[in-house]
């Protein structure tokens, strides 16, 4: 690219794939939009050098404009680093069962492993265990205000649901429930009793391991 202008390397879209191009000139070509080729150039290095560096992406708006980023600009670079990790992402399907905690674990973690806050999330199945909606109850760190049991069992009533299964994700990587998971878990439980919706487990995701309430009998 050293020896390109910036519309030149665009022009090679026509003829080579994306596939084709280097980190730095997909970075580029994503930032030209209405700027000049050498300021977009030369924010593709400063980019790649703040991502290299930054490892959440709640403060990267931030630095970005810290490095001359307009905020818009810097807005639009992590909703695309956000859509990414969402298609990144396999969908659940209609009808999906989970049959085990791996399985839950295998689902969830590609997507919870970068974040860093805790996120609680809550998967809603029919009477066979297969799944009918996502519901994503609360982000920040636990705690029964946060994550109250009209939150869960609301749109499960809605939906008709039978059953759900807890997930959330533990940024310090330390897996051991904390006394928010245990309380939480214990009051979820309770509810669900009352109302006929039972949990069937709550998975904490790690970013290489995960603790499953029922694999432990805590459930």
């Amino acid at each position: 690219m050293d020896n390109e202008t910036l519309t030149e390397v665009q022009q090679r879209w026509f003829t080579a794939g994306a596939e084709e191009f280097t980190d730095l000139e997909l970075a580029a070509t994503f930032l030209a939009n209405g700027a000049a080729g050498d300021t977009a150039l030369t924010q593709a290095h400063i980019l790649l050098r703040v991502l290299e560096q930054s490892s959440d992406c709640t403060t990267l708006p931030r630095e970005l404009q810290d490095q001359g980023f307009g905020g818009s600009q810097a807005r639009a670079v992590v909703a695309g680093l956000h859509l990414c990790r969402r298609l990144d992402w396999p969908a659940l399907r209609p009808g999906q069962k989970f049959s085990c905690s791996l399985e839950i674990f295998r689902h969830f973690q590609p997507r919870m492993t970068h974040l860093r806050k805790e996120c609680f999330w809550a998967v809603l199945v029919n009477g066979k265990n297969r799944f009918l909606r996502l519901v994503r109850v609360s982000e920040g760190s636990l705690t029964a205000s946060l994550v109250h049991p009209r939150e869960v069992f609301r749109p499960a009533v809605l939906e008709a649901a039978a059953a759900l299964l807890c997930v959330h994700n533990h940024p310090s990587g330390d897996l051991a429930p904390s006394p928010e998971d245990l309380q939480i878990t214990r009051r979820l439980v309770e509810v669900g009793r009352l109302i006929g919706i039972r949990v069937l487990d709550h998975v904490i995701i790690g970013e290489e391991k995960y603790f499953s309430f029922a694999d432990e009998g805590m459930i």
